[in-house]
């Protein structure tokens, strides 16, 4: 099969319209309003929350705040959207995305899809106008990612509830909104009922009066500067025994009647406590899109930079743009295929969720929050590589705050670790493809163990079967005819995770003995499947994207990107596919000359494929890049 050559010259634009896909309309109408807003750049801490504020007033005269939220109270029910319209805000000062995040994402979001009716008409419309600022207090200090073990509790005492935080440990943590500008908020806690615990509800606790003083009971403390998000105003809260009315409780999916009777339309208390957490997703997709946003313009800084910056000289005695040098390319289009990959497989997400019923059968509902926990995963950890590569191909001008990346990467630092930790969010992602397996895990008879192994080893010969067979075509074919072909890759991909996921099977088949120490045993095992099935689900999405580019040349150039994006990935995993037998040691090495040729082939389309972002140019206006 011969690879079709890229064009020499392809028009961005063609590849823009790619990338905006479904929501384009909206995403040129955020561009225009990011073009008003300016960075950052040597504020100090106040300084930097008034302007994020001011910021956001004027962000809430526009539609785009009430995107998500129902018509009937002044919302566009268009979820896509609002996800969509958070993402693009990444471009920009991520502090602004965050604290929108916050005030519209969680603390709306919350009240929405937790509270019912009488929430609804009493507060969306002024969340969604910003008269009413909020914050979303699920993190303690003690518990953090285990926020089914929070210990803040909400107790039922004569007609309504009381709110406390017993000790140090359940105080409310890294609280957005809550230091400065929030005057109410969702609290996430133990609800309690007569004596009998049912598992942690929401309520909403006012923490402030009107004149932005701390209510009677309640203790709010300013994190104080961090690393990065500056302009987002963090605290602490603890609440000493205030009481709020039972109307408080956000009761959707648990309600307690005027005399203490607690009910719920979920029985079990753990499955009601992910069932509500599944419904708070669009958070964390928002952060895995702005992750993405910073990303592109990270690179975007250091791919235009390196056009531009000259290095030693050739023989003939002119200087070299660095780009041109092949370790510069190995540092930044594998960066920025994976980027492109990312994207296309975050806007099937946003697709997903925006398309997807609320009385969708339960198991579309766990693959949609498993799909989104790998993705913000990802997503995340390439944005700290990437901004950091883009950080170092830049030299110390890339160290100056006035060229903008210092700023990206200490903003983006806290994505892996908020909206749910990056290895905990994997886990999740693999709990889920463990679920076919269950039949396995629940009987343990011997009978059942002996089938169970015998199964096994029954597919292990078929695997090395199949494996021997991708060797011998590999060994037979030319790297065109295999590196090349989607769908080999998309086979490899594919055959990749299915081993992985039943060598976690197979291992914690013996937990039943020992089920922590089985586990944390497995537990490196358990992250690796998680990650391949996520990867495996990127590729997909690259092909896909591509199938729908109306525009032939931006159509071969994008298939030159998606074959990087895989390359590169079979080349960083290379010890598993050689340990596998899926690789011999001399297509191994084909695999990184394949990579070579693509930076080579890509190296005259860089500054195209990153324009192709639209980024606003005041976003990019580094010093440096003066000529």
């Amino acid at each position: 099969m011969d690879v079709p050559e890229v064009p020499s010259k392809v028009d961005p634009d063609a590849l823009t319209a790619v990338l905006d896909g479904r929501w384009a309309k909206l995403r040129r109408g955020v561009r225009a309003q990011l073009a008003q807003h300016s960075d950052p750049v040597d504020l100090d801490v106040e300084a930097h929350r008034a302007q994020v504020l001011d910021q956001l007033r004027a962000l809430a005269e526009t539609d785009r705040p009430g995107l998500g939220f129902d018509p009937a109270y002044g919302g566009g029910g268009d979820v896509g959207g609002s996800v969509t319209s958070f993402e693009m805000l990444g471009f920009g000062d991520l502090s602004l995305m965050v604290k929108a995040g916050v005030q519209w994402g969680l603390f709306g979001g919350a009240v929405q899809l937790l509270g019912t009716a009488r929430h609804h008409e009493r507060y969306l419309r002024e969340i969604i106008d910003l008269e009413l600022l909020g914050c979303f207090a699920m993190t303690e200090h003690g518990h953090g990612s285990d926020v089914q073990h929070l210990r803040t509790t909400a107790t039922f005492v004569d007609g309504g509830f009381v709110v406390h935080t017993p000790d140090a440990m359940a105080r409310k943590e890294y609280i957005g909104n809550a230091a400065r500008d929030g005057r109410m908020a969702v609290v996430f806690a133990q609800l309690i009922t007569g004596s009998a615990a049912r598992g942690v509800h929401a309520l909403l606790v006012p923490i402030r009066d009107g004149a932005g003083a701390p209510l009677p009971g309640v203790s709010i403390e300013d994190c104080g500067p961090k690393a990065g998000l500056n302009g987002v105003d963090n605290g602490r809260l603890s609440f000493d025994n205030v009481r709020v009315p039972r109307e408080a409780l956000l009761n959707r999916f648990g309600d307690v009647s005027s005399d203490g009777t607690y009910s719920s339309p979920i029985e079990s208390d753990s499955r009601r406590f992910f069932t509500m957490l599944g419904t708070l997703i669009r958070g964390r997709v928002s952060v895995a899109g702005s992750a993405g946003s910073a990303t592109k313009r990270a690179l975007a800084l250091a791919i235009r930079y390196g056009e531009v910056r000259r290095q030693f000289a050739r023989p003939d005695g002119d200087e070299v743009v660095i780009l041109d040098y092949l370790a510069h390319q190995r540092k930044l289009l594998p960066a920025l295929a994976k980027t492109y990959a990312l994207h296309f497989a975050q806007e099937e997400l946003v697709s997903k969720l925006h398309d997807i019923d609320q009385s969708a059968p339960e198991e579309e509902q766990r693959e949609l929050e498993s799909r989104a926990a790998g993705l913000k995963a990802l997503g995340t950890w390439h944005a700290t590589a990437a901004i950091q590569t883009a950080r170092e191909a830049c030299g110390g001008a890339g160290y100056l705050a006035e060229n903008l990346l210092p700023g990206l990467k200490a903003d983006t630092d806290v994505f892996t670790t908020f909206e749910g930790d990056n290895t905990v969010l994997l886990q999740l992602v693999a709990k889920g493809l463990l679920t076919s397996y269950k039949h396995d895990f629940e009987d343990l008879s011997p009978l059942a163990t002996a089938r169970f192994f015998a199964e096994q080893v029954v597919s292990t010969v078929l695997e090395r079967t199949a494996a021997r067979r991708f060797v011998e075509r590999l060994t037979d074919a030319s790297d065109s005819e295999a590196f090349f072909r989607r769908d080999w890759q998309l086979r490899l991909f594919e055959d990749r995770e299915e081993h992985v996921v039943e060598g976690v099977a197979k291992r914690l088949r013996k937990a039943a003995a020992d089920p922590f120490g089985v586990f944390n045993a497995a537990q490196d095992h358990v992250l690796r499947a998680g990650r391949v099935h996520v990867e495996r689900l990127i590729l997909s999405a690259f092909a896909s994207a591509i199938e729908r580019c109306e525009d032939p040349d931006a159509r071969t150039l994008l298939e030159r990107v998606c074959d990087l994006y895989a390359l590169s990935a079979i080349e960083e995993d290379l010890a598993w596919f050689l340990g596998h037998g899926r690789l011999t040691a001399s297509r191994a090495k084909a695999v990184t000359a394949a990579v070579n040729s693509l930076c080579s082939e890509l190296r005259p389309h860089a500054r195209t494929l990153v324009d192709a972002f639209a980024i606003p140019d005041q976003f990019l206006a580094a010093p440096m890049l003066r000529s």
